[in-house]
């Protein structure tokens, strides 16, 4: 699993190491922190998220079998002084996010998400090797 990269010449890498993002340059400094894990049964994705909930998150997979992870926070804060009628704004939005393009054998219909301590923890289970030869397709040349 990796990030997306939009250029024409991203696919012989993603062969040759498909987690290694040393050529990913970070755009927004404010962005999140992501943590990708892979053990013999799943990958496991982190997000650090301090002071967001599993409300502000969104996570689906695209038409292109992407993982997208988006998050959106607005806060809006009024405070008025009643002695002077001042009246104080503060306006704050945050808005974050990623794709990453999944490996063929993770059980799409089986990942789930949790939120904890700041923390989105995204689980992406791998097929068991009986289960990569039960969706292997043989093309058939005619």
């Amino acid at each position: 699993m990796m990030p997306v990269r939009r250029s024409q010449n991203w696919l012989p890498d993603v062969f040759n190491d498909l987690f290694d993002t040393n050529w990913m340059s970070r755009s927004n400094a404010t962005a999140p922190a992501i943590n990708v894990i892979e053990t013999e049964n799943e990958y496991k994705v982190e997000v650090a998220a301090p002071g967001m909930t599993k409300e502000d998150f969104s996570i689906k997979i695209d038409d292109e079998n992407q993982l997208v992870v988006a998050m959106e926070k607005k806060l809006e804060s009024k405070e008025e002084n009643k002695n002077s009628r001042y009246l104080r704004r503060e306006f704050s939005y945050t808005k974050f996010q990623q794709t990453m393009l999944l490996p063929d054998n993770v059980l799409k219909d089986k990942i789930g998400a949790s939120m904890d301590n700041g923390v989105l923890t995204i689980n992406i289970p791998k097929m068991s090797p009986e289960e990569e030869k039960k969706y292997a397709r043989l093309i058939e040349i005619k």
